[in-house]
């Protein structure tokens, strides 16, 4: 009895949502209109990859330090401070900063502020376990607890 041979999946190049000149004009804006990109943007630019110099721009406006964003992100110091500008961090990473992205324009928004927001984020609070909101963002489910928690405080529920 012969065995029919599978044919292997070939795969078809699939024209970008966004062209690379729009990606980068999208990345420029990252703490900007992130709340305004629909998703269609949003996994083109993480399909593409966040450069170190995007980065460096999301870690100067969030004034986190390498080490908690090590932690947010999944990968080591090394690695964060290895990277030269225009090389990219790949998709996990690309998407895991922009999800950041969007809770620091989401908070700022709410707070009216960024130095109230970065205060809040700092420090413990009841509703984060007495934990403070920036120790959950290491993982997907304290990302939505953050933004939750967020979305409560913008209603005027008390957090």
């Amino acid at each position: 009895m012969q065995v029919a041979k599978k044919k292997p999946l070939v795969k078809k190049r699939v024209k970008p949502i966004v062209t690379e000149k729009e990606r980068k004009s999208l990345v420029r804006d990252i703490m900007g209109n992130i709340e305004k990109w629909d998703v269609n943007k949003k996994i083109s630019v993480i399909e593409a990859g966040i450069s170190k110099a995007e980065f460096e721009k999301v870690k100067k406006e969030t004034g986190l330090d390498y080490e908690v964003l090590s932690r947010i992100l999944g990968v080591t110091k090394a690695t964060l401070h290895n990277k030269k500008g225009k090389e990219k961090f790949n998709a996990v990473v690309s998407e895991r900063l922009l999800l950041l992205a969007e809770i620091y324009v989401f908070g700022c928004e709410v707070f009216g502020d960024k130095e109230r927001f970065k205060h809040w984020i700092a420090n413990p609070i009841r509703s984060a376990g007495g934990k403070a909101p920036v120790e959950l963002l290491n993982t997907n489910y304290g990302m939505e607890e953050v933004k939750n928690i967020i979305g409560r405080i913008s209603w005027g529920i008390i957090s």
